[in-house]
């Protein structure tokens, strides 16, 4: 329970003490990636979104309540928006330009995210839906006698 030391990235280290890393990101790898899939999961209470490169290895993900949103403002088209803006950020800084779009769910931020990931700059290739739909259902129940 010492003092704590901060070490900045331009500043050498106390002699005796290894310089600190941080946490290795995408861009620190030198990994360049120029096409991949924006998978898009909107439900009632919270859009998440996900790029990954085609092989599925996750480049950056964000959802709404990750970026502050609290509450009925997670499921909205808006907090929706906000999200695809810092997922392409983020995907940009990694070397992505197209991507594929998948959209799952039925809530009220699918279309709202799809259009902020074009407008952010990323070229859309394709979109599909992939909203799991039942063949048949459950059996219904038996008939009610009374």
């Amino acid at each position: 329970m010492g003092k704590k030391r901060i070490i900045s990235k331009g500043a050498s280290a106390p002699e005796g003490e290894s310089e600190t890393r941080t946490k290795s990101s995408v861009v620190d790898s030198g990994r360049r990636v120029t096409a991949g899939t924006a998978h898009i999961q909107a439900t009632y209470n919270n859009t998440i979104i996900t790029v990954s490169d085609t092989e599925g290895n996750v480049l950056a993900w964000s959802s709404s309540g990750s970026v502050g949103f609290s509450g009925t403002k997670k499921a909205t088209p808006y907090a929706a928006a906000r999200v695809a803006e810092i997922v392409a950020d983020k995907a940009k800084r990694a070397g992505l330009m197209s991507i594929n779009v998948r959209v799952s769910g039925v809530g009220s931020g699918r279309d709202s995210a799809v259009r902020a990931l074009a407008n952010h700059g990323l070229n859309i290739t394709g979109i599909k839906d992939v909203t799991p739909l039942p063949h048949n259902g459950p059996r219904p129940p038996k008939v009610r006698r009374v």
